[in-house]
């Protein structure tokens, strides 16, 4: 038995980066590992990320199950299972699975779903997801190419997926106060849905649920949780350690289409050198010619390598090559330039999409991250046991400026680690 308190098994790279920003704000002390852990040494709020958003359910419940138990051999009391603010799934999608599977694996009869993000305009009302101003389905999501949104209610979207009922706790009883939500949530077992429009919602549902076992939801909710914790005296805060100084050569690398990302990439391209990779030009071609230009680009100059573009160039490289084949070309794309760009003395990296940053971080062999300064709300620079920082950017998170955001942050004194690794 280990000294984890604290367990959080994330269903991408960006969302595990998100979960550890919430935490490490807050000053816990967080390890972020890449992939399942190998080795038996633990911290108090360990951050598992796997790659699975996409994957078969029957494929990401074996990883999820896997991650639980290495987790709680380490003594983790409280799980959290972390999905996208935006609820990226299908009906046949995993989220609802996981959840189910992880319920049974810790002989729990309820759980409470919390995607809402205040801070980055994911809100939840009566049980319908709103990005912005817009419910879920009208909004970007609904081209997303891998998970595209068609509905913006979370009982309607989770229950096809669940094997238990699903419920609700909605505004009016969360602006009464943790105490009815408390009251609420003892009535029903099962899957249930926590409304949050503002941050203040969220320390209120926080209150209510801070000794539930199981979380699942967004890292937004993440962020309220520790204090309580800590009050309570649940662990052993550890002393804050130097973050190593990288290598000052700089790159962007975005693989996603995002509404947002596509906005940050032309911004960005009117100062940085910018090479377009094309599905169907690396079908033809392979990556001789992306891997000759960055080799003529100076380290330490603005730079982008990017296959991001508008919804119905993605959608057209999707039918001529299928929607796996096409994205799996840009990803083992990316991650061998990031290979060139680490060996060109490139050491700090920004990448832009969830998938992007798991091949990246497979490629450059990362397992293990500290937790650096936040760029954006959910959006920390990481640091690998190499000194290389990385910036694992999920695709709508940050303002149009966020890669210049970053470089200038990281340009700053060098901050202080919320955990040691």
């Amino acid at each position: 038995m280990g000294n984890t308190f604290f367990g959080a098994i994330a269903d991408d790279f960006t969302g595990a980066t998100d979960l550890a920003a919430m935490l490490a704000r807050a000053g816990m002390p967080v390890t972020l590992r890449i992939g399942l852990p190998q080795n038996g040494d633990s911290t108090a709020f360990e951050v598992i990320a796997l790659k699975i958003r996409t994957a078969p359910p029957e494929d990401a419940i074996a990883e999820a199950r896997a991650a639980l138990r290495w987790l709680r051999a380490r003594g983790a009391r409280r799980i959290f299972w972390k999905y996208c603010s935006t609820f990226d799934s299908t009906a046949r999608g995993n989220i609802g699975p996981v959840a189910d599977a992880l319920m049974s694996d810790m002989n729990v009869d309820r759980t409470v779903h919390c995607p809402a993000f205040p801070e980055n305009g994911r809100r939840v009302f009566m049980g319908n997801l709103f990005v912005g101003e817009q419910p879920l389905d009208e909004s970007p999501m609904k081209d997303h190419p891998l998970t595209p949104m068609r509905d913006a209610s979370l009982v309607r979207l989770l229950s096809p997926q669940v094997r238990r009922q699903v419920g609700q706790v909605t505004f009016p009883t969360v602006r009464r106060g943790s105490d009815a939500v408390r009251d609420a949530l003892e009535r029903p077992s099962g899957h249930i849905i926590l409304d949050a429009v503002e941050s203040d919602d969220l320390t209120t549902l926080a209150a209510a649920i801070h000794d539930m076992p199981l979380i699942c939801g967004g890292s937004a909710i993440a962020q309220p949780l520790p204090v309580l914790w800590r009050e309570a005296g649940a662990f052993v805060q550890a002393a804050p350690e130097p973050l190593p100084r990288p290598a000052p050569g700089r790159i962007v690398l975005s693989g996603s289409c995002s509404a947002m990302t596509r906005a940050q990439v032309g911004h960005y391209l009117d100062h940085a050198a910018g090479y377009r990779l094309d599905p169907l030009e690396l079908a033809r071609g392979g990556l001789a010619e992306a891997r000759s230009w960055l080799q003529t680009q100076k380290a330490d100059t603005p730079k982008i390598i990017f296959a991001t573009a508008e919804p119905k160039s993605v959608a057209a490289a999707q039918e001529a090559l299928g929607v796996a084949r096409a994205g799996a070309l840009v990803e083992d794309a990316l991650a061998q330039l990031a290979i060139d760009a680490r060996a060109m003395g490139m050491g700090r990296i920004v990448v832009a999409g969830g998938e992007t940053s798991g091949a990246v971080t497979n490629a450059l062999k990362v397992d293990r991250l500290r937790i650096g300064p936040e760029i954006a709300p959910g959006v920390p620079w990481c640091f690998a046991g190499d000194g290389t920082a990385l910036a694992l950017k999920s695709g709508n998170f940050g303002a149009e400026t966020f890669f210049d955001d970053a470089f200038a942050l990281l340009d700053a004194e060098p901050a202080t680690a919320n955990a040691a690794p």
